[in-house]
């Protein structure tokens, strides 16, 4: 019995070791060593973030031409100008500020302060969580229609909720293997993908220019629609948004910059060699998928008959694969959806790489979530439940996806512009062209939102459960002693050293005057209510309350002879895990028990609690006691708290 039990026990160890084995963690040193993700060439990672953005082909062709119908090759263009020339380059300066993987979340941060810019940060994570989530599920849905509407697919797998959900849970198990695996599948999607794509689309070319009237007959039509090419142009600004589904990849393309291996002058501070091959990342992909979308919109507008876009049809969803069936027969027709299948199943890793190198960095670091949500792990299990909801309450629908999963896109889009637009305001001529994007992806989101109004509610959904999740975390961890390290200046250390003969008792003061005078009354008061020995030395321990959004950080404590007494103070984000942290620090390095000295508070104490959650302080005796009792769970090493008076 005592042999089963050990072996449980030994079990249970090595299973917990390997579950939250995987962290990010923002740690200083050389750029490999974060989160302790294997690190790989750009081109290998841009097959990661591929998944998500390649895959698109296998629906947004058709997406296209039900948007603009005849137009559909002008409005591409469009969307592919601006990719080039307003996506690429934002995103080329987004890696550029934002190297370690925040995206450009991390660059709006600072825009507001305290709670404000926390809270604005919470929303703008709705948004990452709409795109990335939306991504891994509608990618699965799609799939799975690939799947089904395939002609040699037997007629049990014609369950679109259980053969998503299978896909998914699939998905998260190769991340829970790890990251090397999901880029290595990653890369052999991407490239069966693409040569397929290179065969359908080449060959799609070759029959547009071998028969004639097939560019005379959509170029009549568009003509006796529109009228001219102005007009034709203009229809297309206004259309092409609903084409934005075709923007994707380039968040997640930041979010995955830990895994681009750079340089070996590298640092953490400077990482030149990653922000410069995620630039070549960036910039590949989008050439190879603008090229990509206007050939495929060319072929597929002009070969296939306007009828089989539309729901029911053989090129609803799939133009490329009902070309492929077309040109070559169902033997390379079903080799092409086993290509289409597999990429779009994968497209969630993208998304599910970015989810987790992403909302770590911001969650735990704000207390808004345990410190388990720094591992990657227990995270992939998270955001695989979370999918499988979307899955079944969506019914594993991809147009009823579609307005969330292009908000998500437009709106980390918009953001990132406006971040840009804002970090280059003061650099001359070149702020008016990031301005004007700006207002392009602004222009862009809008339209997008009006037409499909669910996407904004969707969005919204994952705004508020993020937000409350948020501030239940916070208000549970909030007496966890949230200290990463205290340093003492010299005069500090030296007042500490003079305690050593005695018992070291200690007074939190909330400084008034900050004159001798104040330190002699408030003494003279703690040692009569609490029967301080004449000749025992005390100390006063001020803390002023700082920045009470921020959740952890370093202490700073100062010394100073005020006449004859002793005073540290410090700032410190909650006074109460403050004052706990310095009393186990002297317990620590003096070997003995400290004892800390507070008055009585008077008020209401749900308005104090309140006010410690807020900022950071309150009624700090009690809290105190709390955070020391939850840090130190050995009542004899205990620092004790008095209180009295």
């Amino acid at each position: 019995m005592n042999h089963q039990s050990a072996r449980r026990r030994l079990f249970n160890r090595k299973f917990k070791l390997w579950f939250y084995e995987r962290q990010i963690k923002e740690v200083e040193g050389p750029h490999g060593q974060e989160g302790q993700h294997h690190q790989h060439p750009w081109y290998k990672v841009m097959c990661l973030t591929g998944v998500d953005y390649f895959s698109t082909l296998g629906y947004q062709p058709g997406i296209a031409f039900l948007a603009a119908g005849f137009l559909s090759p002008i409005a591409t263009l469009i969307l592919i100008l601006l990719t080039l020339f307003g996506a690429l380059p934002i995103y080329k300066r987004v890696a550029a500020a934002s190297p370690h993987g925040e995206g450009s979340i991390s660059m709006l941060e600072n825009l507001l302060s305290r709670w404000k810019g926390k809270l604005f940060v919470l929303v703008l994570l709705g948004f990452v969580a709409t795109d990335f989530i939306i991504t891994i599920t509608l990618s699965a849905a799609d799939a799975t229609a690939h799947i089904i509407e395939n002609p040699f697919a037997p007629h049990w797998l014609e369950h679109p909720v259980i053969v998503t959900l299978v896909l998914v849970t699939l998905l998260g198990a190769v991340f829970l293997k790890g990251f090397k695996e999901a880029i290595g599948m990653a890369v052999f999607l991407v490239v069966a993908y693409l040569f397929l794509n290179l065969i359908v689309v080449s060959y799609g070319i070759y029959e547009v220019a071998t028969h004639a009237t097939v560019l005379s007959d959509w170029t009549s039509h568009l003509f006796e629609t529109h009228g001219n090419p102005w007009m034709m142009i203009g229809l297309s600004l206004i259309l092409f948004p609903k084409l934005a589904l075709g923007l994707s990849g380039f968040e997640t393309g930041v979010a995955v910059m830990p895994l681009v291996k750079g340089e070996d002058g590298d640092t953490y501070k400077k990482p030149t060699g990653r922000i410069h091959n995620t630039h070549k990342l960036l910039m590949y992909a989008a050439l190879i998928m603008s090229v990509m979308l206007l050939t495929s919109s060319i072929v597929t507008t002009t070969l296939i008959p306007p009828q089989e876009f539309q729901a029911g049809g053989q090129a609803n969803g799939r133009a490329l694969a009902y070309l492929a069936h077309k040109f070559f027969g169902d033997g390379f027709g079903t080799l092409y959806d086993v290509s289409t299948i597999a990429i779009l199943w994968f497209a969630g890793a993208s998304a599910m790489a970015g989810l987790l190198n992403i909302v770590p960095r911001y969650l735990p670091r704000y207390g808004m979530a345990p410190e388990w949500a720094r591992a990657t792990r227990p995270l992939v299990l998270v955001y695989t439940l979370i999918a499988f909801a979307v899955t079944i309450i969506f019914n594993a629908d991809v147009n009823a996806q579609g307005g969330a999963y292009a908000t998500g896109v437009l709106v980390l889009m918009s953001s990132a512009a406006i971040a840009v637009t804002l970090s280059v305001w003061k650099k001359g001529k070149i702020r008016w062209a990031f301005f004007l994007i700006s207002l392009v992806f602004g222009y862009t989101t809008i339209v997008n939102i009006i037409e499909r109004p669910e996407g904004l509610k969707i969005a919204s959904f994952f705004i508020l459960a993020i937000v409350l999740s948020s501030l239940v975390s916070r208000v549970l961890r909030s007496t966890e002693l949230r200290v990463e390290g205290i340093e003492l200046d010299d005069a500090a250390r030296k007042i500490i050293e003079e305690l050593r003969d005695g018992d070291i008792r200690v007074i939190a003061n909330r400084r008034d005057r900050g004159d001798v005078e104040e330190y002699r009354f408030k003494e003279q008061e703690k040692r009569a209510n609490n029967h301080i020995p004449e000749d025992d030395p005390v100390l006063f321990f001020e803390v002023m309350p700082g920045d009470a959004s921020e959740f952890t950080g370093k202490i700073k404590v100062k010394g100073k002879k005020i006449g004859e007494f002793s005073v540290l103070r410090c700032q410190a984000p909650a006074v109460p895990n403050a004052i706990a942290a310095f009393l186990l620090h002297v317990r620590n390095k003096t070997g003995k028990i400290p004892h800390v000295y507070f008055g009585w508070t008077e008020g209401n104490p749900f308005s104090y609690v309140l006010r410690y959650i807020a900022f950071g302080e309150g009624d700090t005796a009690p809290v105190t006691h709390e955070v020391l009792r939850q840090a130190e769970h050995n009542p004899k090493r205990r620092p004790a708290v008095h209180v009295g008076g």
